[in-house]
């Protein structure tokens, strides 16, 4: 067995990617670790759809690993992110989900800040009637929020606290990058939100999105119905990193499918029918018959297609074993009635009471559950191989081991 840095004090299996130490999952320090060389590391972390904030001086607030942020339009139409933390004492500066404000006011001492994050007032800044007040020495420029870099693709709108992030489309990758193109072709609109906290560690949920071998074998839904089996055509695609990946499947057409129907698969449930079938019925609007893709980029988002359900995930640690996950729901701007309404319909497939996700949002919980106790003990990652590549197939881990690799280098295991 070989021993991670130090500064971790996680012990890696000889076999290498194809184990994962469980103490991953539930040590403080490893999490420590996580917040300084992942998320606040060279890495591109997902903030918000530029449709979000539409106008000069729409802004959302939201989180980089632990760290509060602030994303911005600025009134020059630029997008800004800050740490949403006032310069003065430590308060949070904007505390609303999301609103439109042409400066940004602390509430506790009254510090206000323009939209590109410069220290603008301090209330008594000059003291009353000549007594108390900020010294002759006070800058305001050496006062302003925190800013971080940030970088738009394709209307997704990215933040890195480091220098050191290449340029997002060196980032991405070609085949990454012309993956999230496909389903951001034109310009969108939102549809809505959900919000749900997990009982698990964030890792886990990431894990999940990039397994494609559980998809049918979890998903009553998917495996009844027919949307998504392993026996169908489709394939992962990891980028070289292995941080990166798209899992995809093309709808089969045909009515049998003997390779599940002779398996005894818990998920497949030859006397469940729908009483609305237009449920799953949709368009194939992107025309290549890709009727699910899943993409995922490090650390922590995810974009999903399912059927004609497309939304973006955001995966937001909150400690050890509790994560927040943030869908938001886009259909396209020319979008027709009918497709609002498909949409809309098919929008109950995914979320916290998804008739696919659901599951996803529990098996987590049991995981970080069964795990107790489990210090110095692994998972076995060994479906398709123990590498990281590229494959045309499903029926594989591959890049939930990609995962582990951009994870490994990023934490210097």
């Amino acid at each position: 067995m070989a021993a991670a840095d130090g500064s971790h004090g996680v012990v890696w299996p000889g076999e290498g990617l194809a184990r994962v130490p469980y103490d991953l999952y539930t040590d403080p320090s490893i999490y420590a670790g996580e917040q300084a060389r992942i998320f606040r590391g060279p890495v591109w972390n997902f903030l918000c759809l530029a449709a979000e904030i539409p106008v000069p001086g729409d802004y959302k607030t939201t989180f980089i690993g632990d760290t509060p942020v602030i994303v911005v339009r600025d009134l020059d139409g630029a997008i800004n992110a800050l740490e949403n933390r006032c310069a003065h004492r430590g308060a949070l500066v904007c505390y609303k989900a999301r609103g439109n404000a042409r400066m940004l006011t602390c509430a506790y001492h009254s510090w206000v800040y323009d939209l590109k994050g410069g220290l603008r007032s301090v209330a008594f800044e000059r003291g009353i009637n000549g007594q108390g007040g900020m010294p002759d020495s006070f800058a305001k420029s050496a006062h302003g929020l925190k800013r971080l870099r940030v970088a738009e693709y394709a209307g997704l709108v990215f933040a890195s606290f480091s220098d050191a992030a290449p340029a997002i489309d060196a980032y991405l990758g070609p085949e990454i990058a012309a993956r999230v193109e496909r389903v951001l072709p034109r310009p969108i609109k939102v549809t809505g939100y959900n919000r749900q906290l997990l009982a698990n560690n964030w890792k886990l949920y990431v894990e999940n999105n990039k397994d494609s071998y559980h998809a049918s074998l979890l998903h009553t839904f998917f495996t009844t119905f027919r949307l998504n089996r392993l026996s169908q055509k489709g394939g992962i695609i990891v980028d070289a990193s292995g941080g990166h990946h798209v899992s995809y499947s093309i709808m089969a057409s045909e009515q049998t499918d003997r390779a599940y129907e002779d398996a005894a698969i818990r998920s497949a449930k030859q006397d469940y029918r729908l009483a609305d079938a237009s449920l799953v019925a949709g368009r194939d609007e992107f025309g290549d018959g890709i009727s699910l893709q899943i993409l995922s980029i490090f650390p922590a988002f995810v974009m999903q297609q399912v059927q004609n359900s497309l939304a973006v995930r955001q995966i937001l640690p909150k400690g050890t074993g509790q994560t927040e996950l943030i869908w938001t729901y886009y259909g396209f701007a020319d979008d027709d009635a009918a497709m609002d309404m498909i949409r809309l319909k098919q929008s109950n497939l995914v979320g916290p009471a998804g008739y696919v996700s659901l599951e996803d949002g529990a098996i987590g919980g049991f995981v970080q559950r069964a795990i107790a106790g489990a210090t110095g003990q692994a998972s076995v990652l060994e479906m398709g191989g123990r590498g990281v590549e590229s494959q045309a197939t499903r029926a594989t881990e591959t890049s939930v081991r990609g995962f582990w690799r951009a994870y490994r280098q990023a934490m210097g295991i």
